[in-house]
């Protein structure tokens, strides 16, 4: 449960911390006071989106801080958080005997950090947690109850559905791929028939060239060579020429030294290691004339060699304009089309199989959809009894409640079914959408109807009511408070209310208030008991001061003191 709730430079908040108990907490204060910002400041915490026009002007950052008890439930027997311990844990979160605390700051240009625990985390995270800690009902969420997939929501949590909705979901996930892999091998197989007289031209063109790779420019280099024989000869002539066979040769040159190195040996026996040098000198002069010699005499004019090769250098070159720009692209490319071409081989088989794969998805998709129906069928009407119980007790004396379920104009990953809430708000009329039916004050008491009966289901610890008083007053707000009093018997309950009947009936009171401080509107918060509370009853019956509204703020807990009795 949450314990403790700090906020430091939100708005008109300086720096208030909230220290909150298990069971019913209330808060109240005057309009405007900050009551609403400290609800905005918790879902900072729950992972909402933030501005920098959240931050206290003056101020370098908005703080909020929240510590939660994971240890046990608020109050025996049914909310836990082992479900948000676990969370953390998967988040890589250390607890400390089972204790969390989250933190957020954002500074005034907009940017935003957070931490859990001391360690930073992502506000995606921060969700992910609060989702698990809090639920947070405000009149944005009564708002949404009008829309039919909440109440298909609300239906499938009350029925422990999850389940079988879960299954519907893979089932549906595994229909819609297999239905796309289908769509996607047909409209494939239809462009390849369309294809296929020029894939056929492609794969026999280039099967018929059979090119290989660096073919072009093996052939460059043979061309050029072919087309430079006379010149070649020449060259290799002149340099066989300069290596061995006239005066003054590098062969005869290298001889004469080796003579007159032998003289300086006889006078120098130092120099003897020149020999080596000199002896790999000729050997190479020598090797290198032979292969010259060698060389000219293989070089032999062939017109009809560089007529072959030119022909097939324009065969490769149409090759690589049409598919190229290189020979393996080439080659590449009537790979490709021969592919393609063997899909209309095996296509209708492959067809054929993903068919009878979609079918058996599909089939699967229609039978766990069923077993979702039946589900929400038998919970719709366990549901509908246990609204319609409590709706007298909220001032709805004459009030239907009914949930309709009908096919659906298709399966979709939540099921096959529409969920519409029916109600009948007074007796004689007949039972229409809630969308279409219920004023604000009734659909917030519908809505905490609701939530009375899915506290035994829902595992969220925390509940925060804010303005869920809206439309009502009297014996009704009484009687709202007593449902309320009824969730935070298994629940930590925090409501934010403008009702002294509501008020009345906390076991934990906190009163904000605002005053100037430095020029700046300033909240800030404090525990009220006994006389205090006594005080800001009477403010809220409409009379702060007043001896008759302090007298029925004392009448009023004395009542609510004896109900609970």
């Amino acid at each position: 449960m949450l314990t403790e709730l700090r906020v430091r430079d939100l708005a008109v908040i300086a720096d208030v911390t909230l220290k909150l108990k298990a069971g019913l907490n209330v808060l109240t204060g005057e309009t405007g006071a900050g009551k609403s910002m400290l609800v905005d400041a918790l879902a900072l915490l729950l992972g909402e989106r933030a501005s920098a026009d959240i931050v206290r002007p003056g101020a370098p950052r908005t703080i909020v801080e929240a510590a939660f008890d994971l240890s046990a439930p608020p109050t025996p027997p049914a909310a836990s958080a082992a479900s948000a311990a676990s969370a953390a844990q998967q988040l890589g979160i250390d607890l400390d005997d089972d204790q969390l605390v989250v933190r957020r700051d954002i500074n005034a240009e907009g940017r935003n950090r957070a931490w859990a625990n001391g360690s930073p985390a992502t506000v995606g995270a921060l969700a992910t947690l609060g989702q698990r800690l809090v639920d947070l009902h405000g009149q944005h969420e009564a708002q949404s109850l009008l829309k039919s997939a909440e109440q298909r929501d609300i239906l499938d949590a009350f029925g422990d559905a999850q389940p079988e909705r879960e299954a519907v979901a893979r089932a549906y996930a595994q229909a819609a791929e297999l239905r796309d892999q289908e769509r996607q091998l047909a409209q494939k197989l239809d462009e390849v028939k369309r294809r296929a007289d020029y894939l056929r031209h492609v794969v026999q063109e280039i099967g018929t060239a059979q090119p290989k790779v660096g073919e072009d420019e093996h052939l460059a280099t043979e061309a050029k060579r072919l087309s430079n024989v006379e010149e070649l000869t020449r060259l290799a002539e002149r340099l066989a020429g300069l290596l061995d066979g006239e005066q003054g040769a590098a062969l005869d040159a290298l001889a004469q030294a080796s003579r007159a190195l032998d003289q300086l040996e006889r006078i120098d026996a130092s120099v003897a290691r020149w020999r080596e040098l000199l002896d790999q000198a000729y050997a190479g002069a020598e090797e290198l004339a032979r292969l010259v010699r060698g060389y000219a005499s293989e070089i032999e004019m062939d017109p009809g060699r560089l007529e072959g090769v030119e022909r097939r250098r324009d065969v490769l070159y149409r090759l690589t304009q049409k598919y190229g720009p290189t020979i393996h692209d080439v080659i590449r490319f009537g790979e490709e089309a021969q592919r393609e071409l063997s899909l209309l081989d095996t296509a209708d088989d492959d067809l054929r199989a993903l068919a009878e794969r979609r079918e058996a998805a599909e089939a699967t998709l229609e039978e766990a959809s069923r077993r979702l129906t039946a589900k929400r069928k038998k919970a719709g009407t366990k549901l509908a009894r246990a609204v319609e119980d409590l709706l007298p007790g909220l001032g709805m004396p004459g009030g239907k409640f009914a949930v309709q379920i009908t096919p659906a104009l298709g399966v979709t990953q939540a099921g096959a079914d529409e969920v519409v809430f029916l109600v009948q708000l007074n007796v004689g009329l007949e039972a229409r959408p809630l969308a279409q039916v219920a004023s604000g004050g009734e659909l917030s008491r519908i809505m905490l109807a609701l939530k009375v009966v899915l506290a035994r289901h829902d595992k969220v610890p925390t509940l925060v009511f804010d303005e869920v008083d809206q439309g009502i007053g009297g014996e009704v707000a009484m009687q709202v408070g007593e449902a309320l009093s009824q969730v935070a018997a298994s629940r930590q309950v925090l409501v934010i209310t403008h009702l002294p009947q509501i008020a009345a009936q906390a076991a934990h009171h906190l009163v904000v208030s605002k005053q100037p401080k430095g020029g700046i509107a300033t909240a800030d918060v404090r525990v009220v008991n006994g006389e205090e509370r006594v005080e800001e009853i009477a403010r809220m019956l409409g009379g702060a001061g007043d001896p008759v509204a302090r007298r029925h703020a004392k009448e009023l807990l004395k009542k609510v003191s004896a109900l609970v009795g």
